[in-house]
């Protein structure tokens, strides 16, 4: 059984990865929460903040099709959103969902293009 990731790896965070956390704590009081900064994957510079995934479990979810916790969670971060986060991929369950299934799915490729693309990576090449 895993343990609640709730405050994973905070000394080593990013500014907009920190505010993501402590917004979605305190909005959804969630019992298991995991923000992943997945930006390193994609073709943005090195130390970008602009792709993130979240894995959430909270009670406020109860009873709420997946649409709508999707469309919360994106409204208690509207401000990252219309900033610097470009993409946000989320897995919102309840507490019992969780229990039942922790197992996390792989963000969908950007569009954009990635750093495992041959030929994004030749342009960041230049760049780090």
């Amino acid at each position: 059984c895993r343990q609640p990731m709730l405050y994973q790896g905070m000394l080593s965070q990013s500014p907009v990865e920190s505010s993501i956390r402590a917004k979605l704590l305190q909005a959804l009081q969630p019992v298991h929460l995991e923000v992943h900064n997945e930006s390193s994957m994609h073709a943005v510079p090195r130390g970008s903040e602009t792709h993130f995934k979240v894995v959430i479990a909270s009670q406020r979810f109860a009873g709420l099709p997946l649409l709508q916790r999707h469309r919360l969670v994106n409204e208690i971060l509207q401000a990252e959103l219309a900033g610097p986060v470009h993409a946000l991929s989320i897995q919102a369950k309840t507490p019992q969902q969780w229990e039942e299934n922790q197992s996390v799915s792989q963000s969908p490729g950007c569009l954009g293009g990635s750093k495992h693309d041959p030929h994004m990576a030749t342009k960041l090449g230049s760049q780090g």
